[in-house]
């Protein structure tokens, strides 16, 4: 309902409500007196005044009561008294008003109107409903075919580049993209033509829905902005509808921008759905492409278009002439994320002391979003301990946040529990500390935080690209180092190491099956793995071998499993009194990072009592 028909339908309910109040009878009505009682107050000197308004008679008596009475019909009030012999003119005779009829209130027609009134006005207000939902239902039907697209002018405010950080290339190519539109000249004298798509890709918090906003910032141009899905409705042919009207809107704005969010909603690869040529997201997809191929030369029009999901695309979406440019939106290196935690600091009250390069270093693999989660959890936390700014603490504690999620302060466990998450976790630290390949340990912890009854944090010193198979290897016995501490200090294995033994068993048949690592198999890989382009996930593997191949691969697999628990049964072995002396303080002090972490690894630890590390 529209908000025209909004007051109306308040107005009217409004008027039934005073009618009613109205014509009601009050509740401190009395009995109306029949005209032989009349006569007798009369008489009796008793009425002071009578108005006479039709056939309505209202009787004020001496002492001031007023009383209501109705002649008949065909009946004149006069001569009713002269038959009643009552004398107007001797003392004390009551004073008679006559009042001009009211028309039709003032018969026995008011009555009627008085008591159906409320079913006229209630059967008024139905068939306005009735004719209301008509009308919109109708205006709703002309609507399905119209495009939902919103259109952002320039005036309207918006983000802008100085907002993007850490995709300084992506930038630029879309900084080219905004040129074409508003100088055209500059390109033309040279040949060059306006690219008709750009196809924005990243995985999912990298910044491309962001970047088009900036875009739409920049230019001076109209901007149409809609997400994929809403082509697509349960009626065939709506989403074609809906492509021919966005085109036909942008072209009357020309030049201008039309930017597709989650393109893959409608832009998988055709064939692959239920309902083959006939299935309506297919449709709407010939339509786009269509489109795309039917602009005219001189047409100043792009489309930018967003996803995470380049490989599901349709190949003809993506030849050129339709998306001629692919802007890749890859995670942001640790200058980048620096940038990035600058643009976002913006309006926060920060401490001096805070060094966003030891945060940027600690975020390695964070998204665009999730530093922007980070920075705002960092400022709830500052907020929930009532600090003026927010300090280093609350940055390393939003860090903390993210990867695990908050401290679960009210689980409580058993000392001896607690014990075997502490060595558990001084095992990982160890090994890692104790390889050349492994990355650097930065904190251990034995509070739970998540589904985890403790973790260990380990910070690479740069950004890394390629992993070797040494840098596997060592990360397959950091993962082990929990469960080979918790054997060699109690004898015993518990599902602590769960989580572990699964990462280690992916890491390891990846390096069989995908990276080409086994030196017996050769450099070669195993097995494909096939989608379902339609449900957009992996359902199976292909296998591409004989049997005799796969019991090697489990060899294999087994192998690397196998070499990495040697080397940290090994180092921990070798080192049990420095295990001890980690695990005894992290108990005490629950988490040990930074500098005093690294103080401890190179201090020298006592030696081992008889039955020391038993809990």
């Amino acid at each position: 309902m529209s908000k025209h028909s909004f007051v109306i339908f308040i107005v009217i309910v409004a008027l039934v409500a005073a009618l009613f109040t109205v014509f009601s009878p009050s509740g401190e009505s009395k009995e109306p007196l029949v005209i032989n009682e009349v006569i007798s107050k009369i008489k009796a000197g008793e009425v002071q005044h009578i108005l006479v308004e039709g056939k309505e008679l209202t009787i004020t008596t001496v002492d001031g009561e007023e009383w209501e009475s109705t002649l008949g019909s065909n009946t004149d009030f006069l001569e009713v008294l002269r038959q009643e012999n009552v004398d107007l003119t001797a003392k004390g005779a009551p004073n008679i008003e006559f009042k001009e009829g009211g028309g039709l209130l003032s018969s026995e027609w008011s009555l009627v109107l008085i008591q159906f009134l409320p079913l006229i006005l209630f059967g008024g207000l139905l068939v306005f409903l009735l004719r209301r939902a008509q009308q919109g239902g109708a205006n709703q039907a002309m609507g399905f075919a119209k495009s939902k697209a919103k259109m952002f002018t320039a005036n309207k405010p918006t983000d802008t580049f100085s907002d993007v950080a850490g995709v300084e290339e992506a930038k630029e190519e879309l900084q080219e993209v905004v040129e074409f539109l508003k100088y055209p000249d500059k390109f033309s004298r040279l040949g060059a033509r306006v690219p008709k798509g750009v196809l924005l890709v990243g995985p999912a918090g990298g910044g491309k829905t962001l970047l088009s906003r900036a875009v739409a910032g920049e230019a001076d141009t109209p901007f149409f902005s809609i997400s994929g899905s809403e082509f697509v409705e349960m009626f065939v042919g709506v989403g074609a509808s809906r492509v021919r009207d966005l085109f036909d809107q942008a072209k009357r704005n020309s030049p201008a921008i039309i930017f597709i969010d989650e393109i893959d909603a409608v832009g998988r690869h055709r064939g692959a759905g239920v309902g083959g040529g006939h299935d309506e997201r297919e449709q709407t997809l010939n339509q786009i492409l269509t489109e795309m191929d039917g602009f005219e030369a001189n047409t100043n029009i792009i489309i930018l278009a967003a996803t995470n999901r380049p490989d599901i695309l349709d190949p003809a979406l993506l030849r050129p002439g339709r998306f001629d440019r692919r802007v890749v939106l890859d995670q942001a290196d640790i200058n980048g994320r620096k940038e990035i935690l600058q643009v976002h600091i913006k309006g926060k009250t920060i401490s001096q002391e805070v060094d966003l390069e030891a945060i940027a270093k600690q975020t390695a693999g964070f998204s665009g979003a999730d530093l922007s989660h980070l920075v705002n959890e960092a400022a709830i936390l500052a907020a929930r301990r009532d600090k003026q700014q927010i300090e280093q603490g609350e940055f390393e504690e939003a860090i903390d946040r993210v990867i695990a999620g908050p401290q679960r302060k009210s689980r409580k466990m058993s000392a001896k529990e607690k014990g075997i998450i502490a060595y558990h976790e001084a095992g990982h630290a160890l090994v890692a500390r104790n390889l050349p390949n492994a990355d650097p340990v930065h904190k251990i912890s034995v509070i739970a935080r998540g589904m985890m009854g403790g973790y260990t944090r380990q910070l690479p010193t740069e950004d890394r690209y390629l992993t070797t198979r040494s840098q596997f290897t060592d990360v397959l016995a950091t993962l082990h180092g929990g469960h080979v501490a918790e054997e060699i200090m109690f004898s015993e294995m518990t599902t602590g190491a769960q989580n572990d033994i699964e990462q280690a068993s992916k890491i390891a048949r990846a390096m069989v099956t995908q990276y080409g690592m086994s030196e017996k198999l050769g450099p070669r890989t195993f097995g494909k793995r096939e989608e379902m382009v339609f449900l957009g996930k992996e359902i199976s593997e292909q296998r591409d071998y004989s049997d005799k191949l796969a019991e090697e691969i489990d060899e294999e697999v087994n192998g690397f499993i196998q070499k990495a628990y040697d080397i940290a049964k090994e180092i921990l072995t070798n080192n049990k009194p420095k295990l001890v002396q980690i695990a005894e303080k992290l108990k005490d002090q629950e988490t040990i990072e930074g500098k005093e972490l690294d103080e401890l690894f190179d201090s020298e630890a006592p030696a081992l009592e008889p039955a020391a590390g038993q809990a």
